[in-house]
């Protein structure tokens, strides 16, 4: 028994997000058909689909969610009440213009701004019900965002109360695969350096990572809404997404200059320094993932300093001895090309030391390197 409450516990765990948003928009329809029964609103169907649309997997997103929906159902409306009023159309010819009328500019207007597109399909209810059931075009117009209205109401205030779910955490989560992704790819192109490289699978890497910051951007600016409202506490994510992006760029510059192993007189003499800064960087990058996740502080970057140190140490002492002079142009161009992206990836290493140090909370220990 005890066994079996563990095992469902485990599979539940890593759900409890999806698990929230599902009781949630449960929650949300039920009270928006009961309130929409109550206030005896004509269609309690909108109400319930708003409730629905409203309630989002964070408050910040539903924020945002639920701005859109009422501004685009109230334009609408309007719109489409000014249409069924001032245009007529009493027959199936008069009805076809006053919909074309209807449709295009709001259908303009949703190409041109998505999140407004709502106020096409309002309008073309403000005109239509009129024709199908008997009411006037007023109340079908006020009765679309009365019921709009009560949806979103009740879907943010389910959103607020019922296992609300904070962009904020999300981030850092989104933050924390990030780094987790970049440190995989890092260490595959340090690793072709000595033993060539799995294009297909550093392309699925370099993919992954771009994925991953686009969300993390999505998730930032839901958390920026949710600190605007004073819902959240804490620093900004705009920095700690800055930084993620120049980390990606330091990856792709790593990436154009590591498109061939080593020469084999360089890998004797750097394969040893380029082994230990790989390990040395992935496994920071790693540990700094592992920080945000649980708001410790960043590990110390002194690690990854020693061995780039080292690395660079060698360089110089490749240099002197004259091995790069007998490189071809192109080989010689990627060397120092790595040598520059290094320096890059230390210089947005300090920085994501202190955008992680920013999401520490006091009293809990340093992550440790793996």
């Amino acid at each position: 028994m005890t066994s079996s409450r563990t095992r469902l516990l485990s599979q539940w765990k890593p759900r409890r997000p999806q698990w929230g948003l599902a009781l949630r928009i449960t929650l949300a329809a039920l009270l928006a058909l009961g309130f929409a029964q109550s206030l005896h609103l004509h269609l309690p169907l909108w109400a319930v689909l708003t409730a629905i649309i409203v309630t989002q997997t964070s408050v910040g997103r539903s924020l945002k969610t639920a701005g859109d929906y009422l501004i685009g159902t109230i334009g609408g409306a309007i719109y489409g009440g000014a249409i069924t009023i001032f245009v007529p159309h009493h027959s199936e010819l008069g009805l076809l213009g006053a919909l074309a009328l209807a449709v295009a500019p709001l259908a303009l207007l949703a190409a041109i701004k998505p999140n407004l597109n709502v106020a096409t399909v309002t309008a073309i209810i403000v005109l239509l019900v009129p024709t199908i059931t008997k009411v006037e075009p007023l109340a079908s117009a006020i009765d679309r965002v009365l019921e709009v209205g009560v949806g979103a109401i009740v879907g943010l205030a389910v959103s607020f109360v019922v296992l609300p779910s904070r962009a904020q955490g999300q981030a850092l989560a989104a933050a924390a695969r990030s780094l987790e992704l970049m440190a995989d790819a890092l260490g595959a192109l340090l690793a072709g350096l000595t033993k060539g490289l799995d294009n297909d699978a550093l392309h699925r890497l370099q993919d992954g990572i771009g994925g991953s910051l686009v969300t993390l951007a999505e998730i930032g600016a839901e958390a920026q809404r949710e600190r605007n409202a004073g819902l959240s506490r804490g620093p900004d994510v705009a920095p700690l997404v800055r930084t993620l992006l120049r980390l990606r760029h330091d990856l792709v510059i790593v990436g154009r200059a590591v498109t061939a192993p080593l020469p084999p007189s360089l890998q004797d003499r750097l394969g040893g320094a380029v082994d230990n800064l790989r390990l040395a960087a992935t496994s920071h990058l790693s540990a700094c993932a592992k920080a945000l996740r649980e708001r410790r502080a960043p590990p110390p970057l002194g690690p990854m300093e020693q061995a780039l140190a080292a690395y660079v140490t060698e360089v110089a002492a490749v240099r002197r001895d004259g091995l790069i002079r007998a490189l071809p142009g192109d080989q010689a161009e990627r060397f120092f090309a790595l040598g520059f992206a290094m320096e890059q990836l230390h210089q947005n290493f300090r920085d994501l030391e202190m955008r992680v140090t920013e999401w520490a909370l006091p009293g809990k220990p340093t992550a440790r390197v793996v």
